[in-house]
């Protein structure tokens, strides 16, 4: 006995298959009244039962068989509309056919029919959303595995300049060495230090691209200096390893709006990572050149090129060509996606070219030309009155370094190491120095003493060096609330440059400090009083 519940469709028929019953059911859901259906034959009514090959099914039933027609096999026994707005045309259905008997003999069939189409959405939404899942979380896991490799990594390139530092620093401590020894391990612990903050530097500026705090100090720029300072600081990298750098540089592509020192880092990115990777009497190639509305720039390699299969992944985060331990070439593989995130930035794209392992590389960076309005002059120009001290290839180099003869400068910091530095530092230059471990010391000395120029750390604790300037300006005149302010902090960003202009500071020196920036910039602000 088959059940016939309220909410299917219940089709009756005899053993010619002529329909003797049609529900209400059926009625609602096909359009079909039971006037018209009762008495004509099923397989004349819906033909495609046999083009379909369903007609068995019924030829089963009559046999004493009960046959199932799976709407996952079939979709739908009879062709009914779909529900409205669902991804089915018809009606997803699954259906029982069965033998009817009567005094044990098969006088006809009986068809009944569910309506399927939610559940089958709902569970077509259920495998969706376990795969989505599921590639979810292998995409994760593939991140967290990119973050481990990343994290070995820089846990390596952060201790491999550091093993070097503090082993020169333990023979220059232990060890009696002659002059030239001495001057070397004195190199070699300074340009270790310099590689720590370069790394340092890229880890922030990923931490500042994935939190979306990284942003510009916007003006017009032209490229083509930006270029020639980053190629010139580029050399004597490239001739420690014979790579000849050749440039074409327009002399005039238009300019662009940006910011100078993330443009200057998009481009020595670009070189150092194609002098890195190309071998010893190597070629580089950087090229400058307007074309339409955009300003062009192309470094060109002739070293180990790039891999069909990682070429899409080259400006990914965490991701290297080689991330094994018996990796070739060093540092973390943040500078390309640090380049990528910064042209884009600027509203640019970069590209990347290579025929394969062994054939070179090239970069290709396109940023907009700037549109200048009649009167305009172009040359850059400065968007804040605070700046960067000693920057490469700006007019304060290191090799005008002045003298500070006389000049009085407080020193506020609270590390001790850093204090005796800049004592003796800035003495050996010059000037009259005169140390505070805080705040509150700096204010006392203030009482006394009247510096000339105020150099204070930011990051200290209790009373930092905002609460410093704060408190000085708040002085007067009078009492030495003028003095030109230069901040020295490990804090980077042109966010951080408006907030110490707002302070009251003048010059902003990141850390770890070159003492030439540093001597450069206490100059810089005294001549500026001096000549206010």
């Amino acid at each position: 006995m088959v059940e016939r519940p309220v909410d299917a469709g219940h089709i009756d028929h005899d053993a010619e298959l002529n329909i003797s019953g049609w529900n209400n059911w059926l009625e609602n859901q096909s359009g079909r009244s039971a006037a018209d259906m009762v008495g004509r034959n099923l397989l004349e009514a819906y033909p495609d039962l046999v083009t379909r090959r369903l007609d068995e099914y019924y030829r089963d039933a009559l046999e004493r068989q009960v046959r199932i027609v799976s709407q996952r096999l079939h979709g739908f026994l009879l062709s009914m509309p779909g529900i409205e707005g669902s991804a089915f045309t018809r009606m997803q259905q699954s259906a029982r056919i069965a033998p009817l008997i009567e005094d044990e003999q098969v006088i006809g069939t009986i068809t009944v029919i569910d309506d399927v189409t939610e559940r089958i959405e709902r569970e077509d939404r259920l495998v969706a959303l376990l795969a989505n899942e599921k590639t979810a979380r292998a995409e994760a896991e593939a991140a967290n595995r990119a973050k481990d490799e990343f994290l070995a990594i820089v846990s390596h390139e952060l201790r491999t300049p550091l093993n070097a530092i503090l082993g020169w620093a333990q023979i220059l401590r232990t060890t009696q060495t002659n002059k030239e020894s001495s001057t070397r391990g004195l190199e070699i612990i300074e340009n270790n230090a310099k590689a720590q903050a370069k790394l340092i530097e890229d880890v922030l500026d990923a931490s500042r691209i994935i939190t979306g705090k990284l942003r510009l100090d916007v003006r017009p720029i032209d490229l083509g200096p930006i270029i020639k300072s980053a190629v010139e600081t580029a050399r004597p990298a490239a001739a420690a390893k014979s790579i000849h750098i050749e440039t074409a540089l327009e002399p005039w592509g238009g300019l662009v709006s940006g910011d100078p020192n993330r443009l200057r880092q998009i481009i020595w990115n670009l070189i150092f990572n194609a002098i890195k990777f190309t071998p010893n009497s190597g070629k580089v190639e950087v090229r400058l050149q307007r074309i339409d509305s955009q300003v062009q720039v192309t470094v060109k390699d002739t070293g180990q090129g790039i891999s069909a299969d990682f070429l899409p992944h080259v400006f990914d985060r965490f991701r290297q060509a080689d991330s094994s331990r018996a990796r070739t070439h060093g540092g973390l593989g943040l500078g390309l996606a640090i380049v990528r995130h910064l042209v884009e930035l600027h509203g640019g794209t970069v590209h990347a070219d290579s025929d394969g392992e062994g054939r070179g590389s090239t970069f290709t960076v396109k940023l907009p030309v700037m549109a200048v309005r009649s009167g305009e002059t172009s040359g850059t120009q400065d968007a804040s009155r605070i700046t960067e001290a000693g920057a490469p290839g700006s007019a304060n180099s290191p090799a005008s370094q002045p003298a500070l003869n006389n000049l009085r400068v407080l020193v506020v910091d609270n590390e001790s190491d850093a204090r005796e530095i800049l004592n003796i530092t800035l003495t050996q230059c010059g000037a009259r120095v005169m140390t505070a471990t805080s705040t509150r010391e700096a204010l006392e000395i203030l009482e006394e003493w009247e510096p000339d120029v105020l150099v204070s750390d930011i990051g200290m604790p209790g009373e930092d060096g905002y609460s410093l300037i704060s408190k000085v300006r708040a002085l007067g005149p009078e009492r030495g609330g003028n003095v030109p302010a230069v901040a020295v902090t490990g804090y980077a960003g042109s966010e951080e440059r408006m907030r110490l202009l707002s302070a009251g500071y003048q010059v902003h020196v990141t850390k770890p400090v070159e003492m030439e920036e540093l001597i450069i910039a206490i100059a810089d602000v005294a001549r500026r009083t001096q000549n206010a």
